[in-house]
């Protein structure tokens, strides 16, 4: 617009144009649970935690009892994409090191 068309314009059009209503909706979050196994130790959980999710070893160690004694325990809530990318690492990860270990996630 130039100035001319600019000054043509009164000041409630001028709101009007300027004002953009923005509907932001915040994004679904994702639970990241490992699975118990039977043959995964618990030292690797461990070492996972800490690697992969950035856990403290005190944190990593309170989430590893619960996969043990709970059959699962939640490691973090992500937005979709991290939360994918998290159980493709602890996949791959285990894979890896030849360990059985599941990783899933949920809808929070």
């Amino acid at each position: 617009m130039t100035k001319k068309q600019i000054s043509n314009i009164d000041k409630d059009d001028l709101d009007l144009l300027t004002k953009e209503e923005v509907n932001l909706k915040k994004p679904h979050l994702y639970k990241v649970i490992l699975l118990n196994d039977d043959y995964t130790p618990m030292e690797y959980v461990v070492k996972l935690l800490i690697k992969v999710f950035n856990k403290s070893e005190p944190a990593a160690v309170q989430i590893m009892l619960s996969v043990h004694q709970q059959g699962s325990g939640i490691c973090g809530v992500y937005t979709l994409e991290i939360a994918e990318t998290k159980v493709k690492e602890v996949t791959e990860m285990a894979k890896t090191d030849e360990h059985p270990l599941k990783c899933i996630m949920e809808k929070e």
